[in-house]
């Protein structure tokens, strides 16, 4: 009974509540995929001439399919204004200092959009589950990590969060397809395969994250990922909106020297012809 019991309150948990059979077809998808990357392009252009600033969050299962989502993203953006930063271990070095500090040095400027590919949520996540981190340490990370967001909150930066979650069965099949993909192989990892082993506890760490941490500045946005056209829209629509909300994304006029010079040239290629 007490089994039962649990199996129950796991229902009502965030990740619980996700309906793991969402999908789109592919003609929706490329669709929907052309007018959000247009859209980015807009809010780029935006984002250099008034100076916001962005943070994007990405967290959730591997192979849930982070880095697809963040490349249809990035392929549209200026390099010069747009970083993402892939997060690994702490170096030996960042663990002489407070675990949010190497995050710091890596916020956006004005104009510029940061992504996380990964973030200090591993404070919560696998420093915790694997015992990097003392409960002490991951204990007080909640309230450390809600108190650092809404600096950034508070000072202008738009946040935006996402966790991507999929089914056990469907991380396996996708670790064969990497398996039998030569130019995919590099994507796994031992670490990969053994953090299946612990499952249930990666997932109730991750329940505990999204519930603790999901704020009214910086709210979690939760996506069912089995489908990976559904987890891709469904995010970068999503941080779309949020970065866009307030923005005027009209495309600026030309400025007038621009203009006149541009007439210049023509009016010498017409008279060179």
């Amino acid at each position: 009974m007490a089994h039962q019991g649990n199996d129950h309150g796991k229902v009502h948990r965030p990740l619980g509540r996700l309906d793991m059979t969402k999908a789109i077809g592919k003609e929706e998808y490329e669709e929907r995929l052309k007018a959000v990357q247009v859209r980015f392009m807009k809010i780029h252009q935006a984002y250099l001439h008034t100076g916001d600033a962005a943070v994007c969050v990405f967290e959730g299962w591997d192979a849930a399919g982070k880095g697809g989502t963040i490349r249809r993203m990035s392929a549209v953006m200026d390099p010069r204004g747009f970083k993402v930063w892939p997060i690994a271990a702490p170096s030996p070095e960042d663990l002489r200092h407070h675990y949010l500090s190497r995050f710091w040095e890596r916020l956006p400027g004005k104009g510029e959009i940061c992504v996380f590919d990964r973030s200090w949520y591993g404070r919560v996540l696998v420093e915790r589950v694997e015992g990097f981190a003392k409960p002490a340490e991951w204990g007080r990370a909640y309230d450390e990590i809600n108190g650092f967001e809404k600096l950034l909150t508070d000072s202008g930066t738009r946040m935006t969060k996402v966790f991507l979650f999929i089914t056990p069965d469907e991380q396996l099949k996708r670790f064969k397809d990497r398996m039998e993909d030569p130019l995919k192989r590099w994507k796994l990892s031992y670490e990969d395969f053994r953090n299946r082993e612990r499952w249930s506890d990666y997932e109730d760490a991750a329940n505990e994250m999204l519930e603790r941490t999901s704020t009214t500045c910086a709210p979690w946005l939760v996506v069912p990922a089995n489908d990976k056209r559904f987890a891709r829209i469904t995010v970068l629509e999503h941080i779309a909106e949020r970065l866009s909300a307030g923005v005027d994304l009209t495309p600026r006029p030309v400025g007038k020297d621009i203009e006149k010079q541009f007439e210049k040239l023509k009016k010498l290629e017409k008279a060179g012809g």
